[in-house]
Parts: C-alpha cells; structure tokens; sequence
C-alpha cells in the first residue's frame, strides 16, 4: 500500500520513478498478486494513470486488462476500472482544447490502440458477454468502451460484432434498460454500430427496434424532447436511409401513421427551442427518406398512399400555412411536402386545394409562388418553393392545365392575384433570380404536355400603352434579345427549348418571327467569353430544336434552308461544338445528380433537372440532323415510311394470328367439353350394363327356384315367405325397367345432341374458318409478292428485315393452318366414335327389350301355372291389399293351432 501511495503522490524519500516505470510496476503487480484486493488496487491506479500517460497505459497495460476482463468474473469493481482503464487509452477526448498536431496524435493513438485491441476478435465477443452484467459499474463501461471502438473503426467492429452469436440482440437490450444513462449510452452505440451497414441496419430492424425508438420519442415529449428524441431519431435514419427493406417493414409496420403526432405543434409557435427545431428537422428527414425520389418507383407511391390517408400530409400543409414558424422548419416542410405529393395525383389534388389563412383565403401555390418571387426571402426558402412547384406538376397533366389556363385571356380574373399572373410578373422583373424561377416553373407546366405547349402560344401580354399586346413566346424572345444577365438568358432559353420541342407549332410560331434565326445563328457564330459559351450552347440547341421538330411549313426556314444557313454563317462543327458546351458545364453534371435545386449560391443556379434529361435526349438527334444531305433524309423518310407499311401490315398479321388463336382456343375448349361428355356416356353406358348383368342373374335366380318345383305337393309346400319375395322381386324389377326406359331416353337425347354439335362443328365451322384460312393466305401472299417488287429499291439491311418478317408471318400461318387441320381430324375422329357409340348402344337396348319382352312372358307363365296349381294370383294392383288379408288370416290359423 505504501508502494500505491507513492505512485498516487505521496511523500516518499529517495528519488521519484518515471510514469513508465510506475506503470510497468503496476502491470507487474496486476499480473502477479495473487490477492484480488492487490489487483483491484493496481487496476484503480493504471486507471488515474490513463489520461495522463496513455501511450505507456496502452502499450504496457492492454493485455493484462483483458486478462482480468476475463479471470476476475466475480468481482464487479475490478472489471469496471479495467473497463474504464481501456476506454481512457482508445478514447479521443474531443472535450479539451487541442491544436491541430496534439489533435492529430490523439486521434492516431486511437486508432492505434484500437486496431490493437480487435485484433483478437474474441475481445469484442468478450465485451458483449460483460453487457449481459446488470450491475451499473459493468454494463455502463462496456456500452462507452464498445461506442469508442466503433468511433475509431467502425468497419472492423461491425464485423465483428455482426458473425458474433446473439451480438446485435445484446446490444438492443440496451434500450430496455430501466437506468436512462444506460438506455441512452445504448443509442449512441447503436448509431455507431449501424452506420453504412445494410445488414446490421436489417437484424437492428427486426429486433423490434422501430417499437422501441418510436416508444420512447413519445414518452420523451416527442418533438418538445430533449437530446434522447435526437438521438433516437438519427438512430431511425441510420436504419431507413437507403435501406428499401426496412422502409419497407415500417411501412408494413404501420409506424407511418405513428408520425402524425410529432407534426402537431399547436397554434402558438412562439418560443421555438433550438432542441424542438433539431427535432423536428431530423423527424421532416425522416419522413423525405420514405418517399424519396431515389427510392423505387412502388414503395415511394405506397408510403405517400398512406400519409394522406392517415393525415400525415393534411399535418404538414397545416405547418406550411402556420404564421410563427423558423424560416429553416418552414423550408424544410417545404421540401417535405414536395416529396410526398411529387408523381401522386391523389396527394397532388389535395394540395390544389389546400388554402392559406388568409382574407380572402388564397391557394397555398399562390402564396408559395409570392414568396418565390419576391427578392426579399431567403434563398433556400425561395429553392424550396420552386421544388415544391416542380413536384406538384410531377406527372400532373391535370394540375398543368390549370396553371396554363390562368394565364389565358378568358380565365383571367382582374381582382385576384393567380398563378400565371406571378410567374409572369417573375419572369420580367428586374431579379434574375426571380426570372430563372419563374422561366423553370413555367417550363415543368409544359413538361411533356403538347395541349399545354399550344394552349400558351394563345397568350397575350400588354406591354406598355398604346401598343398592340404581343404573345408570350415573342416577349420572351424580345427580352432575350435585350442582352440581360446570363441567369435570365439561361432560364428564358431553357423554358423556350422545352416549349417548341416536340411542337411543331410552336416551332413554327418561333421562326414566324423574322428576327429570332438571325439573332440564334449571331450568337452562336461569335467568339465570346467563357461566361457566354453557355448561352451559345443553349442557342445552338434551340436552333436544332427548330430543326429536328420543323414541319417545313414556312418555305423560308424548311429544315433544308436552316442547314444551309448553319453551314454558311457558323459551321457544322463550330455548332455541333458549341453544343456540347452545355454537357460539359460542370453546373449541369450538379443538376444531373438528382432534381431538388440544391446550389451553394444564387450565381451557381443555372440548371434544372428535367431540362438535363431534355438535353440529354436531343443533343445526339440534334448533331445527327445537321449533318445529314437532303438525299439522305429524303431517303431516311423512304424507307420510315416503307418501314411503317411492313410494320401496319405486321400488325394486321399479329392481329389475324391473335384472332385464330382465339378461335383455336374455343376449338379446344368445345373438344374439352365434348371429351367430358363422352366420359360421361361410357359411365352411364357402364352403370347400364351392370344394371342389366343384375338383373340377368334375378332371373337365373328365379328360374332356378321355380324350375325345381314340378307337383302339386312341392307348390303346396312354398312358403308364405317366398312368395312374398317374389312378389317383392317383379315389383322391383319392373321399377328398374322403368328407369332404364327413362336413361335411355336421356341418353338417346344426349347422343343427339352431341352428333348435332360434332357436325355443327366438323362441317359448317371448320369449314369456314379452314377456308377463311386459305383466302387470307391467298391474300397475304399476294400482298407479299407486290412488296417485293416495291422494297428492291430499299438498302439491303431493310430488304433483309422485310424478308425476315414475310417468312416469319408466312411459317406462322402454316403453323396455325396445320394446326386447325389436326383439330378438325381430332374432331372427325371423336364424331366418328360417338357415332359407332351410338349403334352399340342402340343394340344393347335392343337386346334389353328382347330381355324385357321375355321376362314378361315368363312371369305371366307362372302366373298362369301358378294358377292352374290352385293358387290364388292377383293382379298388381291389389297385391298388397292381399298381402295384408294373408298375414292376418296366416296369424289367425297359427292362434289356433296353438
């Protein structure tokens, strides 16, 4: 003990040993005592010595931690200070100030001493045994020791833990933990432990973790929580971003419905914490990684299905509109809201109809719309409004018609502000950021809709007074012309290559105007500076546009002529150059990336997604059409058009082919039914015939019994008894007659019915569609033999495509002619069956009447000899009259016998 204090700071005479040598002699001593007390001691002070000489602690010391981490068990106290001994060695401190160089030996001394320690894989294994350990001074070390290996490597450790049985279950047990420093440690190790891991994130998942976090956010004060809910939260996105399995198992979960209430923030919106706002920042993320654009086509449709039909979205429209909210909240629901409605047209509906708060109330487009425009909002907020707008007419046809229709004259309302009307006032105010808003927005209302595209070439704009109006498309050319900022030119052009393309009206407004080639081909043909190659990019696209889309309506601006025209003021390789200058921008590769305009500045907003995609589908068809001759076009259309004849009279072929398939599938299935039926018969024939063996052998029975009797003494000796069965016998046997009569009735009616319908089919209809058949193939092959002769003037590549096509329809005839051939055999064949069916049967019921007579004939012989015997016979209908008389009279003779 003496020896400890000394280590600890005490007096002691003689001169001091250095910290190496104090903490080699405390390695000795843990590694040595034999006495738990001594151990547990020299633990307690390698600990206080950690921080201040961590590299000797480290290096010297490592070892026999372990070792005491798993000899001494039983002693809760020993393992907590080796615990804490190795926390401070891997641990970097980031609380204390550092420069940069002390930082950086720091952080290396972590790494270090990490990569040491999971070196044996069975240490890791080790530490999430002793999590098991309920007792506080155990459990808490390990759950801060094992967070600081993952903080240093996070890759090594995840594996690790991952092969290790039952490793990520005990390390979820930690949320059930009673303590709350415990439980909330264990967030932080499980955010550690499910970085970038697919497949942690997926066992993290199914160990109910969603139940747990979503507990305790709501037992926490949801988004009035403190830093438990924060964490909590980014545990939730570490398991859902990028992780389609797990979206999809809390969307299956119905934990999406258990989002709604973090979004009620009440009316008063005043005294926003800085913690309520990290929170429900972190919990609008979450609900963006569920419908985001990245994620596949279905699940993102499934999830905005069902935050409109719990009211998820209904919440968030409410915080859109709220007065009080931070501007970084209010953008964030933006973007949220963006998401959930972008491509769904229930939500998008929803959202049409969803009105501010105000007097009179106004939509929440046309509110959003005023704050796009306006100069005075925050960047990112006005960004936010404009991805909300995009996502609105996402796929929305609808949505589109009715932004175009305010801006038509017959829908404009003089006394309310509307849609078109700010993103005309945006695209000529004096901001050119208001303009290149405004020029985009109005391009996603023409996205992909050609009604639209010519709905706007009916807009009229007054420009000042007592000057006639001009349309739309001439002052946005005007204005182009004018030489403004480049953020407006570039927005001005990207909304006036996705109006006129694909929209040869509207390519044909644009060159109406005299001066818009000439000033195009100015601007591309000049060498300007590097600011200005992307407008002449952009203007060398819009020229091709009116190239590749032109109806060569006007004789002034055929396609031909504006060729010409690139070809003499400009060169086809200087414009095909200057084209390719948009691709290479490095703005444009950003805006690529994914369609939320993100930009670091207003200067760097220049690109638009959807327009990306525009230049991407029409550069390559662009340079294509400028360097192709007049012949070669004209014989381009040729062979489009003989293309498209081979390709109408293909169709005709698959339709004439889909119909006999049809009507081959109604033979088979008649051949199916009348199979059945004939299955049918044999089983009925069959029950028939054994009736009849039955009663052949009633008969033999009978004649056996009534051949035996030859005198009168022997028929004065039957008994009562016999006759009775007998009498029993023919009833039951003229019963079987009658039903017999009635089967063979039914079955003469369905043997009828069946050769009516086998020569319906055999001979009227086979023999129809078989000579349909041949007619059409006499038809095609005319057709065929008429195409050859006008197809040896196309290229060999489309001869050899028509041939392939004519073989292939012709082989595909024959199939199907061979195959209604074999069906009409298969059909002769089974009418030729029922029909020998029908003369057998018709004999065995001959044969069975021949039977029946005789039988008849038999029994009115015994009637007779039975009668010549002295015995009373009674016709039919008084037998059983008789038979009652008889028995009475038969009881009456024995009573007095007795």
């Amino acid at each position: 003990m003496n020896f400890l204090r000394g280590v600890m700071g005490g007096q002691a005479a003689g001169p001091q040993p250095t910290g190496a040598e104090t903490i080699q002699k405390l390695c000795d001593r843990v590694a040595s005592s034999t006495l738990l007390e001594d151990r547990r001691d020299a633990v307690r002070a390698l600990k206080a010595l950690s921080k201040k000489y961590r590299m000797e602690v480290g290096t010297q010391a490592m070892d026999h931690l372990v070792t005491i981490l798993q000899t001494d068990r039983s002693d809760s106290e020993i393992l907590g200070y080796s615990l804490d001994t190795l926390y401070n060695i891997i641990c970097n401190d980031e609380e204390e100030e550092q420069d940069e160089n002390t930082q950086k030996q720091t952080d290396d001394l972590g790494a270090l001493f990490t990569e040491k320690f999971i070196q044996d894989p069975e240490r890791i294994t080790l530490l999430l045994t002793l999590l098991e350990e309920f007792d506080f001074h155990v459990r808490w070390p390990a759950v801060k020791l094992l967070t600081a290996l993952l903080k240093s490597q996070g890759t090594q450790v995840q594996g690790i833990i991952l092969v290790s049985p039952m490793g990520v279950s005990r390390l979820m047990d930690l949320l059930a933990d009673s303590r709350e420093v415990i439980r909330n440690d264990g967030l932080l190790l499980l955010q550690q432990l499910t970085k970038g891991n697919a497949a942690i994130q997926k066992i993290v998942a199914f160990e109910n973790a969603f139940e747990r976090l979503l507990d305790i956010i709501t037992e926490e004060g949801s988004s009035d929580g403190g830093i438990v809910v924060e964490d909590c939260l980014l545990l939730l996105l570490n398991l859902l971003k990028n992780n389609s399995s797990n979206q999809n198992f809390f969307k299956e979960g119905s934990y999406i419905q258990r989002m709604k209430p973090w979004f009620e923030v009440g009316d008063d919106n005043s005294g926003w914490s800085a913690q309520k706002v990290t929170n429900l920042h972190l919990m609008l993320q979450l609900v963006r990684v569920m419908v985001s654009p990245v994620n596949s086509p279905g699940a993102t449709a499934s999830c905005q299905k069902c935050m409109f039909q719990c009211g998820l979205l209904q919440q968030l429209c409410t915080i859109l509109m709220a007065t009080g909210v931070p501007a970084d909240i209010l953008t964030e629901t933006i973007n949220t809201v963006s998401e959930v409605i972008r491509g769904s047209q229930i939500n998008q509906d929803y959202f049409a109809s969803v009105n501010a708060p105000s007097n009179p109330p106004r939509p929440a487009i046309v509110v959003l719309l005023m704050s796009m425009v306006n100069e005075r909002q925050p960047f990112v907020l006005r960004c936010a409004v404009l991805y909300c707008f995009q996502c609105f007419l996402y796929k929305n046809q609808k949505g589109q018609g009715e932004i175009v229709a305010t801006l038509l004259p017959s829908t404009i309302d003089a006394n309310s502000i509307s849609a078109g009307q700010l993103l005309c006032g945006g695209l000529f105010s004096a901001d050119s950021l208001s303009n290149w808003c405004a020029a985009v927005a109005l391009a996603h209302a023409l996205q992909d809709n050609l009604t639209q595209k010519e709905q706007l070439l009916r807009v009229q704009l007054a420009t000042s007074l007592g000057k006639p109006p001009v349309s739309l498309l001439q002052q946005c050319t005007n204005i182009l012309s004018q030489g403004s900022k480049v953020q407006t030119r570039v927005g001005l052009l990207m909304l006036l290559c996705t109006w006129i393309s694909n929209c040869p009206i509207a390519v044909t407004h644009f060159l109406h105007n005299q001066d818009n080639v000439p000033f195009l081909t100015a601007q591309i043909s000049e060498n300007l500076g590097e600011d200005e190659r992307l407008v002449q990019g952009l203007c060398a696209l819009l020229l091709g546009i009116c190239i590749y889309y032109n109806d060569n309506s006007l004789e002034n601006y055929t396609k031909e002529k504006l060729k010409q025209l690139i070809e003499k003021r400009i060169g086809k390789e200087n414009f095909v150059e200057k084209l390719g200058f948009i691709t290479k921008h490095e703005l444009y590769s950003r805006a690529a990336l994914k369609p939320q305009p993100v930009f670091p500045s207003p200067e760097q907003m220049l690109f638009d997604h959807e327009f990306t995609k525009l230049v991407k589908d029409l550069e390559g068809v662009i340079t294509k059409a400028v360097h192709k001759s007049s012949e070669e076009e004209k014989k381009e259309e040729e062979v489009k058009k003989t293309l498209e004849q081979h390709d109408n009279i293909v169709t005709q072929y698959k339709e004439l082919i889909r119909e006999q398939d049809a009507q081959i599938q109604e033979l088979k299935e008649q051949v199916a039914s009348l199979s059945s039926q004939n299955e049918q018969m044999q089983a009925t024939v069959t029950q028939q015939l054994s009736q009849i063996q039955q009663h052949k052998d009633q008969y033999n029975i009978l004649k056996l019994k009534l051949g035996h009797q030859g005198d009168s003494s022997q028929v004065n000796g039957l008994q009562t008894e016999e006759l009775s069965q007998l009498r029993e016998e023919l009833d039951e046997l003229r019963k079987q007659h009658a039903v017999l009569q009635t089967q063979l009735a039914e079955r003469d009616a369905l043997i009828t019915t069946l050769v009516s319908r086998s020569r319906r089919f055999s001979s009227l209809l086979l023999l129809q569609e078989l000579e349909a058949l041949r007619s059409q193939v006499q038809s095609q092959s005319l057709e065929i033999s008429h195409l050859k002769t006008e197809r040896q003037e196309l290229l060999r590549r489309a001869e050899a495509e028509v041939k392939n096509l004519k073989l292939r329809s012709v082989v595909e005839l024959e199939q199907q002619l061979a195959a209604a051939t074999s069906t009409a055999a298969i059909l002769q064949t089974e009418k030729e069956k029922l029909q020998s069916e029908v003369q057998e049967s018709k004999k065995e019921q001959d044969d069975l009447l021949m039977l029946l007579a005789d039988q008849d004939q038999k029994i009115h012989s015994l009637k007779k000899r039975l009668k010549d015997l002295g015995q009373m016979v009674e016709d039919e209908d008084d037998l059983d009259t008789k038979d009652q008389t008889s028995d009475d009279d038969d009881d009456e003779d024995e009573d007095e016998d007795e």
